[in-house]
């Protein structure tokens, strides 16, 4: 199989053929804030998610990533699926996103390819909405693809911009809007986020929103923990740009 394996723009390796009725299709890649990332990522882990699937692409970046134990493994996307009675999910996760603009439809079709061909007819995609800002209490702004779906993400809490305008740049875009040429609905949910910093405490509120779309239950103890590491964080180097500052304005005294 290594042989003759060869990576295209979007080459897709099933570990196994899961049996799916119409599974609602999750995204969650690194973005903004990686807020899409790590709620499909807790997502996963909080209700034991299978791996069905591997994307491979060459235009992922051009690295491979050393494990744990030393060994390595070349960047890919992965497939999740999970069922419980008749709720089923299928959840895109990865390492990166796609490069270029053809990277970014090719891999796309790929996954809608997949969604579609288990009668895939709601999408979910996650992600970061970038304020510039530390924010404490981060909203979840939403997106979607009819006025529907938009009136119900309202009644969760999702706020939703009065001005039009702006865009939805990557997976968490395409996937909607090629879904819909598809015959597909679908919405995305955008933690507030500083951008600048791996945020936790957004993701933890665009899974709260999510789960609850979804009635399921989980815990969201884990990114409450990394929540918390990262504020501690972020108040030491706070204070260690306060106390440089200061360091300077009376280094300046000396001065003239």
């Amino acid at each position: 199989m290594v042989e003759e394996f060869r990576i295209k723009y979007a080459s897709v390796v099933h570990l196994k053929k899961p049996k799916l009725n119409e599974p609602i299709l999750i995204e969650g890649l690194p973005g903004v804030g990686n807020v899409g990332k790590l709620a499909a990522e807790h997502l996963i882990d909080e209700i034991k998610a299978k791996k069905f699937a591997e994307i491979y692409s060459n235009d992922f970046p051009p690295q491979v990533l050393i494990n744990e134990d030393g060994t390595i493994k070349l960047v890919k996307n992965e497939l999740y699926y999970w069922k419980k009675k008749e709720k089923q999910l299928i959840i895109l996760v990865g390492d990166y996103q796609a490069l270029s603009s053809a990277g970014q439809y090719m891999i796309a079709e790929a996954v809608l390819d997949i969604a579609q061909k288990y009668g895939t007819k709601m999408i979910y995609t996650l992600g970061g909405y970038g304020t510039g800002l530390q924010i404490e209490k981060p909203k979840v702004t939403g997106a979607a693809t009819h006025p529907e779906i938009v009136e119900e993400l309202k009644k969760h809490g999702v706020d939703f911009k009065d001005e039009p305008g702006g865009g939805i740049i990557g997976a968490s875009g395409l996937l909607l809007g090629l879904g819909m040429l598809r015959g597909m609905k679908g919405a995305c949910l955008m933690g507030e986020t500083s951008g600048y910093i791996v945020d936790p405490n957004s993701a933890r509120e665009v899974i709260k929103i999510l789960t609850e779309l979804l009635g399921i239950k989980i815990s969201f103890s884990k990114l409450e923990k990394k929540a918390e590491e990262v504020r501690r964080i972020t108040e030491r180097i706070k204070k260690m740009e306060k106390a440089a500052e200061k360091e300077e304005r009376e280094d300046l005294r000396y001065i003239g």
